[in-house]
């Protein structure tokens, strides 16, 4: 027996829809290299969206085809989220960071038709357009009185292809299964790996992420997380639905002095971003002696967040939600909350819960396994392979069989370890390609570098395996140290004393002036073991 109940299709159109009837008059501020506060709605946006879907049609695209970003998070990226996938065009956001060699390969494996990209990056295409073979023309993102100069064959404005071109356009009726938007792993092993989303699945992504963080008018949200990498974890579509103001860094996303000022002059009440980023904001307010008084919540992720920076935010009336997901995954696939007694436990215990990478989302099932595939006990101390599966995770990567995108009988191999607790709460301790075993047990490397980055004098740290004549491997701690401080090796490594397992504490800690990072800003374990590949205890 089947429901008697409709079928309408959960597309990204039906949201833009939605908050055009219902949210018109909610603001989007943005930071331009034009306009250091642009101002705009919701309502103007969408009426945007739909001059740009008839500019594109003008231009030929046709449904499916691929029409790739290159930008900064502001109200012309928003346009182009919705304008290109409402369309039913694929929006393919690219990651600026990324080496000329991998947009090159990404730009011609997805076969992007035409490129929009923000003035700054006009630099990085001018050096590969000769390589982009299917790319048809570039449409930088800004108006005429700032078109910059350029070598771009058939560049065009993006304010002037929409200057005269209708507000109204005949959205068409989508398979809600159609693709919606493309992203591209960093490819930290071989080529970067393109995953296709779909409208169904970014819009259920949407409903639970605002059932996770409740949205709502009465919030005012900074979205720091890059549009250009994973939706911005889908909040340009969630604060659509829900009517929440939206707050764009543009250029300026890691640049505490202006998340300051924007948190403060816009009344933010609840931000998303990478540790980098809310380091960069708390040595900003320590050093002015400024406040963030309407900022109550942030969600962090992409990275473990340490100790310290969680403390820090706390000293402003900051609550940190560790969040945790993949590209693969739309992103979101856990949050991180304490359950009602957790609150009544001493402040040292409730961090140890509040660091862990969150609980499971409704919509995403999650096991762990062994090596030959056995599930593991939920106990919070046995760490094994992460698997993930559900409606907004994807089964296969673009152009690529499914049989061959890891998926032990359905389910996603993340390429994490992690332990899961009674409670749910999940805790990735590696990635399986870093772990280090010592003496035949695995060690967390970020557990190792989350106490280290404990210390005053530590600015960033990291782990890695090298090997040992008796251990096969030991972990070599990685140090950046703040400014204006000298720490020693030794001291530091005392400190690490009492705060993980004795044999887990390194021999050893080099100093360096940099470590390296990947384009979506995590630390870069393959890069630096490289770097230290002839390193022997």
């Amino acid at each position: 027996m089947l429901g008697e109940m409709m079928g309408d299709s959960l597309t990204i159109t039906s949201i833009m829809k939605f908050a055009n009837r219902v949210f018109a008059d909610t603001q989007i501020v943005s930071v331009t290299g034009e306009n250091p506060r642009h101002r705009t709605t919701f309502g103007k946006a969408f009426a945007r969206a739909g001059k740009l879907a008839n500019a594109l049609a003008k231009l030929g695209c046709a449904q499916g085809d691929r029409i790739a970003t290159l930008a900064w998070n502001d109200y012309r990226h928003f346009e182009l989220y919705y304008g290109i996938s409402c369309a039913g065009f694929v929006c393919h956001t690219i990651n600026p960071r990324l080496f000329a060699e991998q947009i090159i390969y990404i730009a011609n494996h997805a076969e992007d038709q035409w490129l929009f990209v923000d003035p700054d990056f006009v630099p990085i295409v001018e050096q590969v357009q000769d390589q982009l073979t299917h790319v048809r023309g570039y449409i930088l993102l800004c108006d005429e009185a700032n078109m910059p100069q350029t070598s771009l064959v058939n560049a065009m404005c993006y304010e002037a292809i929409i200057a005269d071109e209708p507000t109204e356009y005949d959205w068409p009726e989508l398979d809600e299964n159609s693709a919606s938007s493309l992203c591209y792993t960093s490819g930290t092993t071989g080529n970067p790996k393109g995953v296709l989303y779909s409208h169904r699945s970014t819009v259920l992504h949407s409903m639970a992420a605002n059932a996770t963080v409740a949205l709502s008018p009465d919030e005012v949200l900074l979205p720091v997380v890059p549009m250009f990498h994973v939706n911005a974890w889908g909040m340009v579509y969630s604060a659509a639905a829900t009517g929440t103001k939206l707050v764009f860094p543009g250029p300026k996303m890691g640049d505490g002095e202006t998340l300051s000022a924007l948190i403060n002059e816009e009344k933010v009440s609840f931000a998303l971003g990478v540790p980098t980023v809310w380091l960069a904001l708390v040595d900003y307010l320590d050093q002015s002696g400024s406040t963030v008084e309407s900022l109550c919540k942030v969600l962090v992720g992409g990275a473990a967040c340490p100790l310290s920076l969680m403390k820090a935010m706390d000293r402003y009336n900051v609550w940190m939600h560790v969040v945790w997901g993949m590209t693969e995954m739309s992103p979101l696939g856990t949050y991180n909350d304490l359950l009602p007694w957790m609150h009544e436990l001493p402040e040292e215990e409730q961090y140890q819960y509040r660091l862990k990478a969150g609980r499971l989302i409704y919509g995403v099932e999650m096991r762990i396994v062994d090596e030959t595939g056995n599930e593991l006990a939920w106990d919070g101390k046995t760490s094994g392979r992460l698997l993930v599966r559900g409606p907004w995770v994807c089964k296969s990567y673009y152009k690529v069989k499914e049989s061959d995108a890891h998926l032990p009988d359905g389910w996603f191999d993340t390429g994490d370890v992690a332990t899961i607790d009674r409670y749910g709460y999940m805790q990735i301790t590696d990635r399986t390609k870093d772990v280090i075993k010592s003496g035949g047990e695995w060690i967390s490397s970020i557990d190792v570098e989350n106490a280290a980055m404990g210390h005053p004098d530590v600015a960033e740290a990291a782990v890695i395996g090298v090997p040992h004549p008796k251990w096969t491997e030991r972990p070599l701690l990685v140090v950046v140290k703040r400014p204006g401080s000298a720490p020693d090796k030794k001291d530091l490594l005392n400190f690490l004393i009492g705060k993980i397992a004795k044999w887990w504490i390194p021999e050893d800690c080099v100093f360096v002036e940099e470590i390296p990072h990947t384009a979506t800003g995590k630390v870069s374990k393959k890069d630096l073991r490289e770097q230290f590949s002839d390193y022997r205890y």
